[in-house]
């Protein structure tokens, strides 16, 4: 974990001189398409300032209202903080590392085998990822499903052969099956025809900057029986070597995609690399170009993927949780650094630097957020590093399924966790995913140690009538909330000597103040919110519309 004065970003300034296209570990056509594409343009004065506001509000004391209305609001920005006091500062949270949930071992997977797309559908979740694709195997895409996100089978789907049987979970091969991501429509007007859909990459011609890229468009009424919905592309302005992501947007009410570019916006790596474009939809088949995305601070290594989604407990926040990719050997122009002589698999690792032409590469997972889906911060440090060493880690491709789901706690009774899929092994044998776990909402947190801390949230506007708080404590620490108005004064009935001290570890309980005051007759006026926290951690609060309980 680390906190907001901890700055220092774990991808430290490295030239990055040596990626290219894993078919064909072409460094000069990468460079050739990176001096097509588009740079990404410079912020204007009024981005300059919200990016400046979001990072500067804990000591300008921003006096704007913010209208949150009805929305569950998280503290991995610093929207919600006005100020700071005593001991109390915001901490980012690493997910826990579970057991392996499945392995990739079948005859048509292997070791390239990942790329996944996990979603809860009713009461069963999916899981499509890609099977074979390297030099034994043609590529698939490949079908799995669980009860429980954690117990997984791959049923015998008899759809495609593979050498001379259907007995197979492949649920897609042939045209545009490379970078083949699916979804589920969460459009309210989506036919029941077209329920889930997807996007694979089309390449006409070579693999080069001149060979036609293009994302095709397909569409299935169970997610299982799927077809081509169109025999030209609907995006090719992207160079789409990766996970390329659409999905419902409902900020926008119309869809939304995040593929790769390569582009010139890069520090320290030769002014080139590996980057993110956004576009927006009606329809899903007519797309506009694409813009590259903007980041409060200029990345100082390349974005694997994005794994972009709106959080689904609080909508409003697109969480991306992108496989950052460094080239470790590339300032000294050593094709394996020495460091990495003492990591697993050194054979194969030599082996695979040798074959791709690439310096010593390497990727975790960060975390990344925006309010808008065009403008990002990173968070300060990786979020799921590779983690003790050990035989199928430390690999370039430590990423992570697109996107988090829900889980049943590992502790009986307790509420729900996050659950994320990494992958391990790639390259290396067989490739597995394991399930890694965080708290609903807790991704950061403002936290105060024994000794105490405060919070002061900006004028806020609300809608409903109590104050549901996602909070944890130890056995002597505490919580307590004061209501003031826009200018800090207490309201009646709302001051700190009237709120009834919480403690304990809940993702959603009460506030209560004596004698049960009316919070409703608040709403739609500005007001702060006082936290006195001591030895607690707060991640999330929502107003509701009528009076929760405790979890």
């Amino acid at each position: 974990m680390t906190t907001d004065t901890t700055r220092s970003s774990h991808y430290t300034a490295r030239a990055l001189l040596a990626i290219g296209v894993l078919a064909t570990s072409s460094l000069a056509l990468l460079i050739a398409y990176a001096k097509k594409a588009p740079t990404a343009p410079p912020a204007t004065k009024q981005e300059q300032d919200e990016v400046s506001v979001r990072e500067n509000r804990g000591t300008a004391g921003a006096k704007a209202p913010f209208d949150i209305a009805g929305r569950r609001e998280l503290f991995i920005d610093s929207a919600m903080v006005d100020r700071m006091d005593g001991g109390a500062q915001r901490v980012f949270h690493r997910p826990v590392p579970r057991e392996v949930v499945i392995e990739f071992d079948r005859p048509w997977e292997g070791q390239t085998s990942g790329t996944a797309t996990v979603f809860q559908d009713g009461d069963r979740y999916r899981m499509y990822y890609r099977g074979g694709g390297d030099a034994e195997r043609e590529e698939f895409a490949c079908y799995a499903e669980s009860r429980d996100g954690i117990h997984w089978t791959k049923p015998n789907l008899g759809l495609f052969e593979f050498k001379g049987s259907k007995e197979n979970n492949i649920v897609w091969k042939g045209v545009a099956v490379s970078c083949w991501v699916p979804f589920k429509d969460e459009n309210p007007d989506c036919p029941p025809e077209a329920r889930y859909k997807a996007v694979g990459l089309r390449v006409t011609g070579k693999w080069d900057a001149g060979a036609l890229k293009e994302l095709m468009p397909f569409q299935s009424a169970d997610g299982i029986h799927w077809k081509l919905t169109s025999d030209k592309g609907i995006i090719n302005d992207g160079y789409f070597d990766s996970q390329n992501v659409v999905f419902w947007d409902p900020n926008t009410q119309g869809y939304r995609a995040y593929y790769r570019m390569a582009t010139q916006t890069f520090a320290n790596m030769d002014n080139w690399g590996r980057d993110i474009m956004m576009a927006s939809s009606p329809d899903f088949l007519h797309w506009p170009k694409g813009k590259l995305l903007r980041h409060a601070k200029t990345p100082t290594a390349q974005f694997y993927n994005n794994v972009i989604r709106p959080y689904h407990r609080a909508p409003h926040i697109y969480l991306g949780f992108p496989g950052m990719y460094d080239d470790r050997g590339a300032a000294a122009k050593e094709l394996l650094p020495r460091a990495q002589e003492f990591l697993p698999d050194g054979e194969i690792r030599r082996r695979n630097v040798v074959q791709w032409k690439r310096f010593g590469p390497l990727s975790d997972t960060q975390l990344m957020w925006s309010r808008d889906g065009a403008a990002f911060e990173l968070a300060p440090s990786t979020f799921m590093p590779p983690g003790p060493e050990r035989p199928g880690s430390w690999t370039y491709a430590d990423h992570v399924a697109w996107h988090l789901v829900e889980t049943n706690s590992v502790f009986k009774g307790a509420a729900p966790e996050l659950t994320l899929y990494s992958q391990e092994f790639y390259y290396v044998d067989a490739v597995q995913f394991r399930r890694h776990t965080l708290r609903l909402d807790g991704f950061a947190s403002i936290r105060a140690p024994i000794s105490g801390g405060e919070l002061l949230t900006p004028p806020l506007i609300f809608k409903g009538e109590s104050l549901s708080l996602n909070f944890a404590t130890s056995a002597f620490g505490s919580l307590r909330v004061e209501v003031q108005n826009a200018e800090g004064q207490p309201l009646p009935g709302f001051a700190l000597a009237d709120s009834i001290e919480l403690y304990g570890d809940t993702v959603a309980r009460t506030a209560m103040w004596k004698n049960d005051p009316d919070l409703s007759m608040h709403a739609g006026k500005p007001v702060r919110l006082r936290f006195v926290l001591r030895d607690a951690d707060l991640y999330s609060l929502l107003f509701e519309e009528r009076k929760g309980g405790t979890r």
